[in-house]
């Protein structure tokens, strides 16, 4: 029988303004808070340096872009991760030469950068205009083997898609994690989607037998009210920690990968698969 190899998730949820300062200090100090729990991955939500920006498309919001080389907030994370020996993905608006995409830093618990992913699936709609914002992402899937365990890390819209849930744990993914900004419809305000929004990612965790955390921000900005209800499910799809759609702060929970794994292994969804009936996947 394989000894525990424990592990803790933290996820994040705070309200964000335009002040980025403000922003990085908050999520610090959650992060702080978290490690300080007990907390060895910690995921904060998207885009948490400034408000929803993608709300609108105004170009003054590029100049908020950086490249990942010398990036100030990506640099303090590592900074601040090495310091708590905890992994920390960090979500960012990138500028590469003359393109723009929504991107993620997966920090690791010694400080280094271990790569980025871009996001793949990029929406458009009334107050989630971010096409005119982001290129679709160019990195494919991404799977860290972080100090903790092997991370998939999926970015808002690709919470929705089964297949990158799929992917990242063919590639082996021990635990997906989703930074997100979703909440109000502006032309829709009676459409509230929490519910079918965390359905989705309790899928992934279910089908895939692994846990699953998501981590939304709240509060108004503009028109629009982001929702929280960040969440961590088990690889069962419960859902053992939550917060709801006001509070500011951090949720943990932990789990034996090792036990995972061997009950992934007795649920037969990876046996029992058939690529060779999935070519219609492929097409558009």
């Amino acid at each position: 029988m394989s000894s525990p190899r424990t592990v803790t998730i933290a996820v994040i949820q705070t309200t964000l303004n335009a002040d980025v300062t403000t922003n990085v200090t908050k999520i610090s100090e959650l992060v702080s808070k978290a490690a300080h729990q007990g907390a060895q991955i910690i995921l904060p939500p998207e885009l948490f340096e400034g408000p929803y920006f993608c709300r609108e498309e105004q170009d003054r919001f590029f100049a908020w872009a950086q490249p990942v080389e010398n990036h100030p907030t990506i640099a303090h994370f590592q900074h601040l991760a090495k310091e708590l020996n905890v992994v920390i993905p960090i979500s960012f608006f990138e500028r590469s030469g003359q393109v723009y995409y929504n991107s993620l830093a997966m920090i690791d618990a010694d400080g280094s950068l271990l790569g980025v992913y871009r996001k793949s699936h990029i929406p458009d709609g009334p107050g989630y205009e971010e096409k005119f914002y982001f290129r679709e992402g160019d990195t494919g899937f991404k799977v860290w083997d972080t100090a903790f365990g092997k991370i998939g890390v999926g970015i808002c819209w690709d919470q929705w898609f089964p297949e990158c849930a799929r992917a990242m744990v063919l590639m082996g993914a021990e635990i997906l994690l989703y930074p997100t900004a979703i909440g109000s419809e502006p032309e829709e305000p009676d459409l509230n989607t929490k519910d079918p929004w965390q359905r989705a990612m309790i899928g992934h965790a279910v089908s895939n037998v692994i846990p699953v955390a998501a981590a939304n921000r709240i509060g108004l900005e503009g028109n629009q009210t982001f929702y929280g209800h960040s969440f961590i499910a088990n690889h069962r799809g419960d859902k053992v920690a939550e917060l709801s759609d006001r509070d500011e702060g951090v949720i943990l929970a932990s789990f034996d990968l090792n036990q995972v794994r061997l009950n992934r292994a007795s649920f037969g969804f990876f046996r029992d698969r058939r690529p060779d009936l999935y070519q219609v996947l492929l097409s558009p």
